[in-house]
């Protein structure tokens, strides 16, 4: 089993940042990848950024790039998703999943989510 947490999101005004973290616990070994994925009211679920066991490789969704970093700290057993230049069309609630897949971008690829956090951007 694996527990994931996630903290950071509030609210900020178009053009501003964020940092979302997620810390896990558990068998979190077992995540060969991590990802965050986000849901809009009335929307599915969508993937935003995924990052490899060793923090080597990334991958985003192609709407935040250049935008959002998502990166690692292994030793505390933490993810971040560092968002900038945030807009309207990103409030969400953003989850902090684990999967056993290489850079997995479906929601299906991974096994446990987080409860969530709110990102509210609006002026």
């Amino acid at each position: 089993q694996v527990q994931l947490v996630e903290s950071g999101g509030g609210l900020v005004q178009p053009g501003g940042s964020l940092r979302l973290s997620c810390a896990a616990s558990g068998n979190s070994f077992s995540c060969n990848a991590m990802g965050w994925f986000r849901q809009a009211p009335g929307k599915e679920r969508e993937f935003v950024a995924t990052i490899s066991r060793s923090g080597s490789s990334t991958y985003y969704t192609d709407s935040v790039k250049g935008r959002f970093t998502i990166s690692r700290d292994n030793a505390k057993s933490t993810v971040y998703l560092q968002m900038n230049s945030l807009k309207p069309e990103d409030t969400a609630v953003y989850y902090c999943g684990c999967g056993a897949t290489f850079l997995a971008r479906r929601t299906t690829d991974y096994d446990y989510w987080g409860q969530g956090t709110q990102v509210t951007v609006s002026s």
